[in-house]
């Protein structure tokens, strides 16, 4: 309690709720608060929210002119002025990492950045994990593959945000393997949840690589049915500093909080928390039946100050654990730019903060916004060791996918600490590579080793993966040795590989085992001949080699056999997320003639 009281007081800059204790009683006759509905000043007012305040703000719900029928429209929070002096350029502190200017106080400062050659909204300091591509090993001398999975896809949503804007993305800003889980593959699911996977194994030709094959390595997940769901104590952890002013930031992550909202029941528990400048806490917990007071809540909110990163997550943490419950999934959904330039803004100081706090059992979620000062290191950061996902949402019908359509998924945990570790017959395998995880791999021995952290999975979640393998007397990359070496025993006749998966139940401490082998009864003929779902995953992760420029594909193999192949696998696409994709290969392809 102690922690709660420190941070309960406001800076000017933490724009959050104030809850006015001097709102005078509702008169005996007034009618109920409403529970939902649009958080219009009169309804946020009967719930107790200060009505000045909340229209000093902006955020909430105006009456509309026009006469007659009262009508209400949202109205979002203006920005902030831009500073009123040239600034100096930014300098760096021997304990913080650089402070790049935000875009309102670049706007403000045009004049500085014309003297530096660059115009007002040039300036750029995104930050993406480096990460070079997997290389290819040898089978004879090092035959196993160890990773943990990976169910994120922010990096197929930022990609996509680039594209939209008529330029290619930053090479490290693309990771296959979130490019390829974007999608659902219609693997066979398991029957129940105390085995919560089912694999699924495929071989074909590489299309990119004469000689070559793709082994296609599905995971689907158990989908809790939804009257089994535990409840929920979520803490929403909003980024309110200055750097989320824009449209794209701010507005529509209150938009699309809007959406998981909907998703609630009356037997969840909401708190929000707002930081910038100062932390504090905007939200008591609240039962997921009082829908309209969290949107009031939301309403309010108003972009402005630094970012106090750092103390934010302190914060909601604090209010995750004073109200955990055994019995529910108690998780911090976090939403900013990641752009932490006050406090404790060190990715490594953070990483181990939220290690720590997962071993309580409370989950970390990071969800990211915007462009131009957008720090996609931060979030893997955050979301790797706190035991959660990752995304970005760059439209409004992203936050309708993650907070929606995939809102089991991303809440309700089926397993921790997944491992994948894949060891290759060198009777029938030459050579190996694992396309995509390359922040995600792990020593042989951390697969044992229940006290290594991995990815989890949700509820209904797959998990996809490809290796690009070369068959014994196929085109080898490297000549054989001079003096040889000791070649391990080599497994049953026909099979390529040995697939085991390592997973702990939620809440587990010893993980149990899942296993087949890989054999000649996955394998087809030609990747045309393929199942939908593997040659749907072999053109998105062809697409995102591509895009990384990876020296691994043919120079003949381009734009135009990505998308023949994507077509060819497109399906009956409900949601158009495929033909979506299509359309995002013809904008690569133009970006690229653009850049050359």
């Amino acid at each position: 309690m102690a922690v709660l009281n420190r941070y309960r007081g406001l800076a000017a800059g933490a724009l959050c709720i104030l809850v006015a204790a001097s709102t005078p009683a509702l008169p005996a006759l007034a009618r109920p608060p409403a529970r939902d509905g649009q958080p219009t000043l009169d309804a946020c007012a009967r719930l107790g929210f200060d009505p000045a305040a909340l229209e000093d703000r902006g955020g909430i719900a105006k009456r509309s002119p026009g006469g007659g029928k009262r009508r209400y429209a949202y109205a979002p929070a203006p920005r902030p002025p831009p500073p009123p002096v040239l600034m100096a350029p930014p300098v760096s502190s021997p304990s913080l990492p650089a402070m790049a200017p935000s875009p309102a106080q670049v706007a403000g400062n045009s004049g500085y950045y014309r003297a530096l050659g660059k115009q007002a909204g040039d300036i750029e300091t995104e930050k993406y994990p480096g990460a070079a591509s997997n290389p290819i090993r040898q089978a004879a001398t090092d035959p196993v593959s160890t990773f943990s999975i990976d169910v994120d896809t922010a990096a197929y949503a930022n990609v996509r945000r680039f594209l939209t804007d008529g330029r290619l993305p930053p090479k490290d800003a693309v990771r296959v393997e979130e490019l390829v889980n974007y999608f659902d593959y219609g693997y066979a699911a398991p029957a129940n949840a105390a085995e919560p996977f089912k694999a699924y194994t495929a071989v074909a030709p590489s299309p990119w690589a004469a000689g070559k094959q793709i082994v296609h390595i599905g995971l689907q997940g158990y989908d809790i049915p939804r009257a089994s769901q535990p409840p929920l104590n979520l803490v929403f952890l909003i980024d309110t500093s200055g750097s989320m002013t824009a449209e794209d930031k701010l507005p529509l992550a209150a938009k699309a909080m809007n959406i998981l909202i909907d998703q609630l029941s009356p037997r969840d528990r909401v708190s929000m928390v707002a930081y910038a400048g100062s932390a504090g806490a905007v939200l008591a917990p609240t039962s997921g039946a009082e829908k309209l007071k969290m949107r009031c809540a939301l309403g309010a909110l108003q972009a402005g100050g630094s970012t106090t990163g750092g103390e934010g997550l302190a914060l909601a943490y604090a209010l995750a654990q004073q109200n955990f419950r055994k019995d529910a999934v108690n998780r911090v959904i976090l939403l900013t730019d990641g752009d932490f330039n006050v406090g404790v803004a060190d990715p490594s100081k953070l990483k181990d903060f939220v290690a720590d706090k997962r071993k309580t059992g409370i989950y970390l979620s990071v969800y990211g916004f915007g462009r131009g000062n957008y720090n996609d290191t931060m979030m893997q950061t955050l979301a790797q060791n706190g035991n959660g996902t990752a995304g970005y949402i760059d439209t409004l019908e992203e936050g309708r996918k993650l907070f929606r359509d995939d809102f089991s998924g991303s809440v309700f945990p089926i397993a921790d600490d997944v491992k994948i570790q894949v060891e290759f017959n060198p009777a029938t395998v030459s050579e190996y590579r694992l396309i995509g995880y390359e922040t995600r791999m792990l020593a042989r021995e951390a697969f044992n080793n229940d006290q290594v952290d991995a990815g989890e999975v949700g509820s209904g979640v797959s998990v996809t993966a490809l290796y690009e393998v070369t068959p014994v007397g196929g085109p080898a990359s490297a000549d054989p040795l001079r003096y040889g070496t000791a070649v391990p025993r080599p497994g049953p006749a026909g099979e390529l590989a040995f697939l085991k998966i390592r997973y702990k139940l939620p809440g587990g401490q010893v993980s149990k085992l899942i296993q087949q082998p890989i054999g000649a009864s996955s394998a087809y003929p030609t990747v045309d001949a393929a199942p939908e779902a593997t040659r749907w995953a072999v053109s998105v992760a062809a697409y995102g080699q591509t895009l990384r420029g990876d020296p691994w594909l043919s120079p003949a193999f381009g734009w135009d056999r990505i998308e023949t192949l994507a077509q060819s696998a497109r399906g009956k696409d409900p949601d158009g997320q495929r033909a979506e994709f299509i359309r995002l290969v013809r904008a690569a392809k133009e970006g690229k003639r653009l850049n050359e």
